[in-house]
C-alpha cells in the first residue's frame, strides 16, 4: 500500500480492511519520515519501506518487488479505500483452482467520505474484451494477479500517471485468462482528494491513449471516430458521479 501520510482518518480502516479480507502480507511504502511503528506495533502491517521515487507506479513496482519471494498473488490498495470480507480469500482461491488465470477481479462498491454508498460498479466476464474498444470496468482494488504474470510484463508502466492499472488489465488478458467473480470486492472511496477524481480529465485522456496503442496500426487513426464519445461519456460519468456527491 503506497500512502503519503495524507489521509490519515482512512489509512488505518483501509489496512484494516485488509486483514479482514484473508491471509496477506501487507507491506506500506511512505515517504521519508514516515512514522509507521503504531502499524506495525498493532499487526496491521507487516513491514514499512521509504519509497525510493515519488512516481506511483514505480512505487507500486518497488513495494511488489519487495516483497517475501513465497507471495505469489499481489496487487495494491489505496489509503483510502477498502476491501470487503473474504475479498482476498476468494480471490485466491480462484488462481490456486484455475492456472490459467492470471487476474480475478469483481464488482466494486463506490462510498462517499464517510462510507456511505454512492454507486455500484457491477461488473462482468464482459469487462476484458471491452477495454480494447470502451471503458475500463474492471476495478483495481479488489483484484489479484499472479505476481510471475506481473514480473513477465515487467510491472507497472513509469509512462502513466492514472492509467497504468489498465495497461495492466490488457497486457494481463493477452498472456492469460481474466476470471470474474460475481461478487463485490472492494471499494472504491469517491472524494475530492482522490487522485482519479480531482484529475478526472487527465485520466480519461491517459485511458484513450492507452486503448489506442493497443489496436493495431490500421485502426488507430480510425480509432478517434469511437475514441472521442467514449471519452466524453467516461469523463462526464465521473462529473456526474461527482455531483451526486457534492449533494
Amino acid at each position: 500500500m503506497p500512502t503519503i501520510g495524507g489521509r490519515p482518518e482512512y489509512l488505518p480502516l483501509a489496512l484494516k480492511s485488509i486483514r479482514e479480507a484473508g491471509e496477506a502480507y501487507i507491506l506500506l511504502i511512505g515517504i521519508h519520515g514516515f512514522d509507521a511503528s503504531e502499524f506495525l506495533a498493532s499487526g496491521l502491517i507487516d513491514a514499512y519501506l521509504d519509497e525510493p521515487v515519488s512516481n506511483l507506479a514505480e512505487k507500486i513496482n518497488f513495494g511488489i518487488h519487495s516483497l517475501p519471494p513465497e507471495v505469489q498473488f499481489v496487487n495494491w490498495l489505496g489509503d483510502d479505500d477498502l476491501l470487503t470480507p473474504r475479498a482476498l480469500s476468494i480471490a485466491q482461491s480462484r488462481l490456486e483452482s484455475d492456472k490459467s488465470a492470471v487476474l480475478v477481479y469483481g464488482g466494486c462498491e463506490y462510498i462517499d467520505s464517510f462510507g456511505d454508498q454512492i454507486w455500484m460498479q457491477k461488473s462482468g466476464s464482459w469487462a476484458i474484451p471491452l477495454l480494447r474498444f470502451g471503458p475500463q470496468l474492471v476495478p483495481q482494488p479488489g483484484s489479484l494477479y499472479r505476481r510471475s504474470a506481473f514480473e513477465t510484463l515487467g510491472g507497472l508502466s513509469a509512462d502513466y500517471g492514472w492509467a497504468f492499472d489498465f495497461k495492466l488489465f490488457l497486457e494481463l488478458s493477452k498472456i492469460g485468462d481474466c476470471v470474474f467473480v460475481d461478487q463485490t470486492l472492494a471499494k472504491f472511496r469517491w472524494h475530492p482528494g482522490s487522485l482519479s477524481v480531482s484529475r478526472r480529465r487527465e485520466s480519461v485522456n491517459e485511458a484513450s491513449r492507452v486503448r489506442v496503442q493497443n489496436l493495431p496500426r490500421s485502426l488507430r487513426l480510425l480509432s478517434q471516430i469511437w475514441e472521442w464519445p467514449i471519452r466524453e461519456a467516461t469523463y462526464w460519468a465521473g462529473i456526474c458521479l461527482s455531483r451526486r456527491l457534492a449533494n
